[in-house]
């Protein structure tokens, strides 16, 4: 399992987890696409835009590799912001190739690509894990 250095590994000061220390030993978590109320809690709705913005920071358009990227915050974005760059696409593979779909990510989480330094506004010097 690919580790993604520098990437931020929470949002900080909550339990929002943006990566995973070590591989499942049953295999990865797959991913699955989460349908966002907007009822959702302004806590939840902060760690998201937070992990975009960490996403487009870390990556841009290149694609990347899940690695340790956490499944569950993956899922949140899976299938409209998040989706696969590979086909046949394994959402159990460690290994599976995604990408960032900036024109839906745009419409999304527009504080992340209008410059609002909030929404990049981490800690670099966390556990990058």
């Amino acid at each position: 399992m690919l580790k993604h250095r520098g990437f931020p590994g929470r949002l900080p000061g909550t339990d929002f987890q943006f990566v995973i220390r070590r591989g499942n030993k049953d295999g990865a978590t797959p991913l699955i696409s989460r349908k966002r109320y907007p009822d959702r809690r302004p806590a939840d709705r902060r760690a998201d835009s937070a992990f975009m913005a960490a996403l487009w920071k870390h990556f841009g358009e290149e694609p990347f590799e899940r690695g340790n990227l956490d499944a569950g915050r993956l899922s949140w974005l899976f299938g409209r912001e998040v989706v696969p760059a590979e086909q046949p696409f394994d959402p159990k593979s460690y290994e599976a190739l995604l990408r960032i779909n900036p024109a839906i990510a745009q419409v999304s989480f527009p504080e992340v690509f209008l410059g609002d330094d909030e929404a990049l506004d981490w800690d670099d010097d966390e556990d990058d894990l």
